[in-house]
C-alpha cells in the first residue's frame, strides 16, 4: 500500500486530460481503453485503514482507432472482495457495535469488503 500510495500522490494530472490514454506510461491503468486512477479509501475502524481504490476516468471508453472517448460504450468499475479486519466495540452488556466514546473492549472481526480494483469497457 505504501508503494501504491506514492504513485497516488504523484499521479495528479490536469482535469482536461483525465479521460485520455497515455501509451508512454507503463502502468496498465492509464493504458487501458477504460482508464482509471487510484484514490485512498480510508477507514480508521478497519485494518488495513488505507486501501487503494479504482475510479473510472471516463464515462465512455477510448476508441482504439481514434484514441478519443466513445460514449456509445461505458466504462464501469471491476469489483473484488477483500478480507479486512473491522473494529467492533463491545460495551459490557451490548452486542458488537461500532466504536463510540464509551469505554469498551476493542474486538476485531474478519469481514469481506467490496473494493473497485480497476475499470472495464462494456457495450
Amino acid at each position: 500500500i505504501q508503494d501504491r500510495g506514492g504513485q497516488l500522490r504523484n499521479s495528479s494530472e490536469p482535469g482536461d486530460t483525465k479521460c485520455r490514454v497515455n501509451l508512454r506510461l507503463w502502468r496498465s491503468n492509464r493504458r487501458s481503453l477504460s482508464p482509471w486512477a487510484y484514490s485512498i479509501n480510508h477507514d480508521a475502524t478497519r485494518i488495513p485503514a488505507d486501501i487503494p481504490e479504482a475510479r473510472c476516468l471516463c464515462t465512455g471508453c477510448i476508441n482504439p482507432f481514434t484514441m478519443q472517448e466513445d460514449r456509445t460504450m461505458a466504462s464501469i468499475p471491476i469489483y473484488s472482495r477483500l478480507p479486512v479486519r473491522r473494529l467492533l466495540c463491545q460495551v459490557p452488556g451490548e452486542v458488537g457495535h461500532k466504536p463510540s466514546g464509551k469505554k469498551c473492549h476493542k474486538k476485531y472481526q474478519m469481514v469481506m469488503e467490496t473494493i473497485a480494483v480497476g475499470c472495464t469497457c462494456i457495450f
